[in-house]
């Protein structure tokens, strides 16, 4: 059994606790929390997994990694607090752990991401002997792994296409929603998620891995961006009220070119309401879903759904982005030490899970 660390508790973190508890090659043997309102609570309850569990939880930082564990979840975010999250992740490394974590956008592309980011962790792997995968959903899987896998079934391919549709009113995170995204802001505020260049950080590195992995060129990399007004003013279950004429969907892409053409292309489609442009696309069920379109010959469409606690689509993507990250645990102890990407580690069956529950 591999002694495994989840590190903080939020949307992600909930879902690491059950994925860990769930993986029949790991055991978890702390949480580390933040918020002192969490401090000595039971990891079951702070993970819904719907009974008590033999840890809890802790803001102990220095004494959880000075017991050795070999793998770390780092659930914490790293939206608004990069560099803390990389000093964060760099201890885990450095004591030895394997740590696997969706929080550092640059470094899912690993390859290329900057020396800033990139050398610390290549000295902390080199000190400490740990090792570190960036992945998620979208970015994550949704965007390298499946595309790239559909892209396989076809004779001939022209676009490659990956699309995130969902309503955010199911997203619990307001400040992210709101200020991050900029639902329900005038239309002349400016958020940092979709400035100039932001979108590019956050997914060109799923744009340039889809390019390694076809073999293909990239001329270069480029965003479009829309955004509309509410008509109406609407009333969200999680996040209250957002205004008439204040912003109620953005659509944006990030496009791979090649040869002059867009032919890789990442695209978020994003309400907090279904009224607000209707003539977008919108996934099966009005709420979310990834997607991702292959045009070409065939054309192929594949797109996934995913819910969890008590059938909330957004938290049925984090579960999913958690799933292919613990999944990845066991292969990385039995790797040698480094800094790994999505192409280096493969998605595998859920050995040992099948029939198998934590509640």
């Amino acid at each position: 059994m591999i002694p495994t660390v989840v590190w903080g508790t939020g949307n992600v973190g909930r879902a690491a606790i059950r994925a860990v508890e769930a993986h029949p090659a790991l055991t978890l043997t702390a949480v580390l929390v933040h918020d002192p309102a969490k401090t000595g609570r039971n990891a079951g309850d702070l993970g819904g997994v719907g009974r008590t569990l033999g840890v809890t939880a802790t803001d102990d930082i220095t004494a959880v990694l000075a017991g050795r564990p070999r793998a770390v979840v780092y659930a914490a975010s790293g939206d608004i607090r990069p560099d803390d999250a990389l000093a964060d992740i760099g201890r885990a490394i450095r004591a030895g752990a394997v740590v696997v974590t969706p929080s550092l956008y640059p470094l899912y592309d690993q390859r290329n991401a900057p020396p800033e980011l990139r050398d610390p962790v290549l000295a902390a792997v080199a000190e400490g002997g740990g090792s570190l995968f960036v992945s998620g959903v979208d970015p994550g899987w949704g965007n390298d792994v499946l595309p790239l896998l559909v892209s396989g079934l076809g004779t001939e391919v022209d676009v490659i296409r990956c699309q995130e549709i969902f309503d955010y009113s199911t997203y619990e995170q307001e400040d992210s929603v709101r200020h991050l995204i900029g639902m329900g802001h005038p239309l002349d505020y400016q958020p940092l998620m979709l400035a100039e260049s932001v979108p590019t950080m956050v997914w060109g590195g799923q744009i340039r891995l889809m390019a390694r992995a076809l073999g293909v060129e990239l001329d270069e990399i480029r965003e479009t961006l829309d955004r509309r007004a509410l008509e109406t003013t609407v009333l969200t279950r999680t996040m209250g009220e957002f205004a008439a004429g204040t912003q109620g969907a953005v659509r944006f892409e990030v496009q791979g070119i090649v040869a002059g053409e867009p032919r890789i292309v990442i695209e978020h489609i994003t309400r907090i309401h279904p009224s607000c442009a209707p003539d977008w696309p919108t996934p099966p069920d009005g709420v979310g879903a990834h997607r991702v379109v292959i045009e070409g010959r065939p054309r192929i469409e594949v797109t996934v759904e995913a819910s969890d606690e008590g059938e909330n689509r957004s938290a049925g993507g984090n579960a999913t982005a958690v799933g292919r990250l613990v999944s990845a645990i066991d292969w990385l102890v039995d790797a040698e030490p480094g800094l790994y990407d999505a192409l280096d580690v493969p998605l595998r069956p859920a050995v040992g899970r099948l029939g198998r529950r934590t509640t």
